[in-house]
């Protein structure tokens, strides 16, 4: 993954009739709360059969089934014409949605499920979404009459329909928003809807480039930072293939960059584990290249990654943890994958030479820095004095716009 900058800154089932609560879908699954839903109000109303039916393209599917014990009649996923189902004449008003006797109706009587099932007591209510779009059905039935069902009960039902509703339309909201990142994300892959722009890392005593760092770009609508768009690839699972997508066209700076500079790449955790990096890297000087490990959240397997990554370690290939004082993961990073370069974040070098809580972390992070063997890498100066007090702490390789603004390839020139 190569690294996003900000513009401006451098870059068990109940009973009863009570009803699952929302928050519930935080730890159970959508099959299971429905499924939970359509058994309490089946054995509230005293019922053989529940289920929830899509109406899709002229066909009712049944989604959500609950019965009693043994071989139940309905099969979820299965479906059937919508005009032979109680469901589409309930709908359109032919049929009642509280019948207790469908035997004494002639409308059910011409289905003829009515008798071969049999049908006898039935129950059906529309689900909507907050826009008044018909999703389907919430339906009750047994195979024997039932005079003793009421309009109480037909509100009980119209309560769990209005609930399934509520949280079936936000499944639907979720997997078409899903279509569309995956599309969206496969897309930019597919075309290349991206450039690389390269930061000069700076060796500041010595007043030369020592490496570049690459940063990705997105030339495609919406227009927006990197990292938005790689938040998407990791939420459709094309996190590995979009990293690699960019990693491959950064190392294209490699034969274009002096042989004494390295280029700096950030990559997931995860992209590493693929063994992705490592193929993609096979043929590449592995000296000159850098891998920047970019990640917010507590990684399960450090010692896993240091494995992943040793051979490629013992060829040359040196490893910084980004982002360093930005996070309590960072500090992790660093404690468990002991990298050749630790980059202080951009967040702890702004004002740094007036901040003195800044100042104090970057100073401890710097010492630690000395006593494992790692190197320093400041990022985001943009101020004379922030780089003065980075001399002054003995920090002697920096990165930001006032050392170089992140170029295309073309714009750079070397004789």
């Amino acid at each position: 993954m190569l690294k996003p900058t900000a513009p401006g800154r451098y870059p068990g089932q109940s009973s009863g009739s009570s009803l699952p609560t929302i928050g519930a879908t935080d730890h159970a699954s959508l099959e299971e709360i429905l499924g939970q839903a359509l058994h309490t109000v089946r054995m509230h109303l005293k019922m053989e059969f529940a289920f929830i039916s899509e109406f899709q393209g002229g066909v009712r599917i049944f989604r959500y089934v609950d019965g009693q014990d043994g071989p139940l009649p309905l099969c979820v996923g299965a479906s059937d014409p919508l005009e032979e189902s109680y469901c589409q004449r309930i709908v359109d008003g032919r049929l009642p949605e509280l019948i207790p006797n469908a035997g004494r109706l002639a409308e059910a009587l011409t289905l003829p499920v009515t008798l071969s099932f049999p049908v006898g007591a039935h129950l059906s209510v529309p689900i909507r979404f907050s826009d008044g779009r018909l999703y389907g059905t919430f339906c009750c039935f047994s195979t024997k009459p039932n005079d003793n069902l009421n309009e109480h009960n037909l509100a009980t039902l119209r309560l769990f329909a209005a609930f399934a509703g509520h949280l079936l339309e936000r499944h639907v909201m979720s997997r078409k928003a899903h279509e569309v990142k995956t599309a969206r994300i496969t897309s930019v892959i597919a075309e290349q809807a991206f450039r690389i722009v390269y930061q000069p890392i700076i060796h500041v005593v010595q007043s030369r480039v020592v490496g570049y760092e690459a940063l990705a770009r997105f030339t495609t609508e919406p227009l927006r930072s990197p990292d938005r768009w790689l938040d998407d690839a990791a939420q459709v699972g094309l996190q590995q293939q979009l990293e690699i997508a960019l990693i491959k066209e950064a190392l294209k700076g490699l034969d274009h960059f002096p042989v004494d500079c390295y280029v700096s790449l950030n990559v997931s955790p995860e992209t590493i584990l693929s063994g992705a990096v490592a193929n993609t890297l096979a043929n590449f000087p592995l000296k000159r290249i850098m891998l920047e490990v970019t990640e917010h959240e507590l990684v399960t397997d450090y010692a896993l990654i240091a494995r992943t990554l040793e051979p490629l370690r013992q060829q040359g290939l040196l490893l910084a943890v980004d982002d360093a004082g930005a996070g309590y993961a960072s500090f992790r990073h660093i404690l468990k994958l002991k990298p050749d370069v630790i980059k202080l974040d951009s967040s702890l070098i702004h004002n740094i030479d007036s901040n003195n809580d800044c100042r104090a972390l970057a100073a401890a992070l710097i010492r630690f820095g000395e006593e494992t063997g790692s190197r320093i890498v400041a990022e985001g100066v943009e101020t004379e004095g922030e780089l003065a007090m980075l001399r002054q702490l003995k920090v002697n390789k920096a990165q930001g716009y006032l050392l170089g603004i992140p170029a295309p390839l073309e714009d750079y020139r070397f004789t």
